[in-house]
């Protein structure tokens, strides 16, 4: 729909001044902003309270009376606007503390008005500071709903007179300019399938709803549309990323693997973690780079499934890399997979921040020739002098305790993206490496 491009200066009750703040306090340049600023919350403007049944607490109320008479008031800064309100016999004060020069130029006495806004009392004696106030006569044109949408504003537009009442009424507007029905975005047999309501109706009843029920619908409605394209912008950024960027293939499920699976692993492994390890086996022979999140409770064995799939890389000549984000955690990971690989011909080795210069240059010496299969380590395994010969496998631990730029910077280290597995629920979706994050 082209019109909602249209700029909101554009829209009759707006204008070059209120446009301008419009922009600059809401962020709402056009028709379209407009219609996508959705309110907080809603009010029930069904019920009307006589003064002297007011409820003694600060709740928001709607009174019908007139105003009896006002003036300012000086204060030690300032001046503010108090007006005499009645609906009978009894009386209270409505006050204004801002605005009150043109406030006050529009205020008429002895003539009805309902007005809106939320209680004070001091001495036993009621007021509403900065009521809604509209003339009955243009109450009861306007439409007959009970719920009334309550929009995020600021105190700059209250300043300048942009009030809720005025708001909504540039809502209105905008409503009464657009014509037609707005263009369905969903497919016709998902609508159906999750019994939603049309685009158009959602949109309506968001600002204006009929009733309580109508809202929910609504809300529900714009709430799915909102995930499922969040979903779809994700499902394709991702299919993008695995067409552009390419893994390796580990096509052999080989002796390493083999001999580990059927004379050291130390328990059977649960239907869980063989469906893990399924998957795995087949996105990492598919060429395309596997991105893959790991989750489990403490002691549920995240840790033989890394392992295994480093013996996955192994088999297919690829180096593994683990990195925790601390040293204790890297080093029960040293000792830990040291005694699950005893006997096997796999080389194993750790890097932390307090590894020894010599120890460094073995590690340097062994990464590089391909002699080291394995690499645990901290942030250190990400400095910029450590080098592998051919990473195939990155694995982070506790993902959501590093950086995405720590990482990336991880799966650089290889010339072609390794494959990676992940575990963490700040995982970030445009990442492009492979990640696999567990906790031990």
């Amino acid at each position: 729909m082209d019109s909602l491009q249209t700029p909101i200066a554009y829209l009759k009750g707006v204008g070059p001044n209120r446009a301008n703040l419009l922009k600059e306090e809401l962020g709402i340049s056009t028709y379209q902003d407009l219609l996508h600023f959705f309110p907080n919350r809603y009010i029930d403007r069904s019920q009307f309270y006589p003064i002297n049944d007011l409820p003694r607490n600060t709740s928001e109320v709607q009174i019908i009376g007139e105003i009896i008479s006002f003036k300012l008031i000086q204060q030690q800064r300032g001046k503010r606007l108090v007006a005499i309100f009645s609906d009978g016999i009894p009386t209270m004060e409505l006050v204004w503390f801002r605005g009150q020069k043109w406030i006050q130029e529009t205020l008429k006495t002895n003539t009805p008005y309902v007005i809106f806004g939320r209680l004070s009392w001091y001495g036993g004696k009621p007021s509403i500071p900065h009521p809604e106030m509209e003339l009955e006569d243009a109450f009861k044109k306007g439409p007959p709903r009970a719920l009334h949408a309550v929009y995020p504003s600021t105190e700059k537009l209250l300043s300048k007179g942009i009030s809720q009442r005025v708001l909504t009424k540039i809502m209105m507007e905008l409503f009464q300019t657009i014509k037609t029905s707005f263009v369905e975005s969903i497919p016709k047999e998902i609508i159906e399938k999750y019994k939603l309501i049309s685009k158009d109706a959602a949109l309506r009843n968001a600002h204006f709803p009929i009733d309580q029920k109508t809202l929910i619908a609504a809300q529900n409605r714009l709430k799915f549309e909102e995930l499922l394209f969040i979903q779809l912008q994700l499902l394709m950024k991702n299919m993008q990323r695995k067409q552009k960027i390419k893994g390796f293939v580990f096509e052999t499920v080989g002796e390493k693997f083999n001999d580990f699976y059927k004379n050291k692993l130390p328990f059977e492994l649960t239907k869980a973690q063989q469906r893990v390890l399924r998957e795995i086996r087949k996105d990492l022979g598919t060429g395309r780079q596997m991105n893959r999140l790991l989750q489990g409770d403490v002691g549920s064995g995240k840790t033989i499934v890394a392992l295994m799939s480093m013996l996955l890389a192994k088999d297919n000549g690829f180096q593994s890399c683990l990195m925790a984000p601390t040293e204790i955690l890297a080093r029960q990971h040293y000792q830990s997979l040291s005694e699950l690989l005893g006997g096997l011909e796999v080389k194993i080795s750790i890097l932390t921040g307090s590894s020894k210069k010599s120890e460094r240059a073995v590690i340097s010496e062994d990464l590089l020739s391909g002699k080291l299969d394995i690499l645990i380590g901290t942030h250190a395994v990400i400095e910029d002098h450590v080098a592998f010969s051919n990473l195939g496998l990155a694995i982070v631990d506790e993902q959501h305790r590093f950086g995405v730029a720590q990482r990336a910077k991880l799966w650089r280290k290889n010339t072609i993206p390794p494959a990676c597995i992940g575990h963490d629920s700040n995982s970030d979706p445009q990442n492009t490496c492979n990640e696999s994050v567990w906790r031990p």
